[in-house]
């Protein structure tokens, strides 16, 4: 994963010169749009994930470990350690190729940021207490897989932000989400049952991130107090960057 006091601190330099009101939904009136139902999904796939502990999946995670390597060889597909950071690059990169998104730029910074703290704290306290051994014997911090919670937090983001739009950007960002959950089972660095872990918390935080929305946004907007922001824009005619100012 990528360390998280660095990510944050980007996301939180963006937050204070990207659109405060590139976004009609953007009110810091609004109320947490939260739902139960919503939690059905990330708790299910969390819930499977801990089935590796019992048997007999405990067994059948060893079966198909073996059966990986002796099919795999000494080949490995390193792409999962990139790809993983794609569909958090969709959040910003859909809108500015001309995606419709529900919010604007400073509050999908501000979701990002929230459910990557949320992601942080929940993957690296469940590995660092439950020191999973990894498939590959190269460290105890299999459970649950971190690169695998990133790109579905990521896809998860994708969805709430651009499925009104088109349902197709979130088909894309879960395949990729999907993908880098296979190959971290290939590459024999998790169990299948710590990518279904992963997936759950990476769904969850995206959720935790959106849900408390209204609250982070109350708060940046106490802390800065800014009314001057910077507008990235394209002309994807011309193929150039630029940015506009407004006051």
């Amino acid at each position: 994963m990528y360390p998280m006091h660095r990510l944050l601190s980007l996301l939180l330099s963006l937050s204070l010169v990207l659109p405060l009101s590139a976004g009609v939904n953007d009110s810091l009136a609004v109320k947490p749009d939260f739902k139960a139902g919503e939690l059905i999904m990330p708790l299910t796939l969390i819930g499977a994930g801990t089935l590796g502990f019992v048997e007999p999946l405990k067994n059948a995670r060893f079966e198909v470990r073996d059966y990986l390597n002796e099919w795999r060889g000494d080949h490995r597909i390193t792409t999962d350690d990139y790809l993983q950071y794609v569909p958090l690059g969709a959040v910003y990169g859909l809108s500015i190729l001309g995606a419709d998104a529900k919010h604007g730029y400073v509050d999908r910074t501000l979701e990002l940021a929230t459910s990557y703290v949320a992601l942080g704290l929940m993957v690296n306290a469940i590995k660092y207490t439950v020191r999973e051994p990894r498939p590959d014997g190269s460290a105890h911090n299999s459970f649950p897989s971190g690169h695998t919670a990133t790109t579905f937090m990521g896809a998860e983001l994708v969805r709430i932000e651009y499925g009104d739009d088109s349902p197709w950007y979130s088909v894309g960002a879960y395949t990729i989400a999907a993908a880098v959950g296979v190959l971290r089972v290939y590459n024999e660095r998790h169990w299948f049952t710590d990518v279904f872990a992963g997936a759950g918390i990476g769904i969850l935080s995206a959720r935790i991130g959106y849900w408390l929305l209204p609250y982070t946004r109350k708060a940046m907007h106490r802390l800065t107090g800014c009314d001057a922001f910077v507008y990235p824009s394209v002309n994807r005619e011309g193929a150039t960057l630029g940015m506009a100012m407004r006051f």
